[in-house]
């Protein structure tokens, strides 16, 4: 019987177990563990994202992998985890953001925007016939000229960060981060801080190259803008990776 027991308590969404735990939105977050990073970095004058891709074949084309999407003029987001069910959530953040602009003829504020999202997907972990979704998202944007950064997580739980990482290696990532993050950092700062924190968890094996990274700012003054491949490349040129190895050897 006890078996049986774990079983409902495994299987049912809107099931607590005994020990206060909801094992589908555990396993959710396992979906997103097993996700390609993205990190997001709140600086100055702006926020900074980066993604790292994650192909399943070397035959597939690298720019059907998308990781960073723009929301609004003034917010973009990355995500990690199903890729499917991230895309609905992305759809979602765009439909609520065209949705307050034209009701309201202002645009959408990003603890709003990211409050929309985080109770749209609360609403999957306690409702029959659903699951919840398998995918994490990170929101950035400008919010009355003051760059805000929100992450939203499986469980609907929507959290203001500095700079944080979600997907595989974020306790690596997240660790970089804080141990680099500062208050007076710019807008160029924090992309070279995203980009550095997922190259350093990168396999010696397969080093992160422009092809395999995706980045894009939000920033005060010119909103959403996502960089080209060859300046990306540029910037992983300038962190003279694998550098201090070199001078070992």
């Amino acid at each position: 019987m006890r078996g049986n027991d774990q079983q409902a308590y495994d299987r049912g969404t809107s099931l607590f177990s005994p020990d206060g735990r909801i094992y589908q939105v555990e396993y959710a977050r396992e979906a997103v563990s097993r996700g390609a990073p993205s990190v997001g970095v709140r600086t100055q004058d702006g926020i900074a994202l980066a993604a790292r891709a994650q192909a399943s074949s070397p035959l597939m084309v690298d720019e059907s992998i998308e990781k960073l999407h723009k929301l609004d003029d003034h917010l973009g987001t990355t995500n990690a985890g199903h890729v499917a069910d991230a895309r609905q959530l992305i759809d979602f953040a765009r439909r609520m953001a065209q949705g307050d602009r034209l009701r309201y003829g202002e645009p959408v504020g990003v603890e709003t925007l990211a409050k929309y999202v985080t109770d749209h997907i609360q609403e999957n972990t306690q409702r029959g016939g659903t699951r919840p979704y398998g995918a994490a998202l990170l929101i950035g944007g400008i919010d009355d000229g003051t760059p805000r950064l929100f992450g939203a997580d499986p469980s609907g739980t929507p959290r203001e960060w500095k700079a944080t990482a979600i997907g595989g290696d974020r306790g690596d990532i997240q660790e970089f981060l804080e141990d680099n993050w500062s208050e007076e950092l710019s807008l160029e700062d924090g992309l070279t801080l995203a980009i550095e924190a997922l190259a350093q968890a990168t396999d010696d094996d397969e080093p992160v190259t422009a092809s395999g990274l995706s980045a894009a700012t939000v920033s005060v003054a010119e909103g959403y803008t996502a960089l080209t491949e060859d300046e990306i490349a540029t910037r992983i040129e300038g962190l003279e990776l694998g550098a201090d190895d070199a001078d070992d050897e």
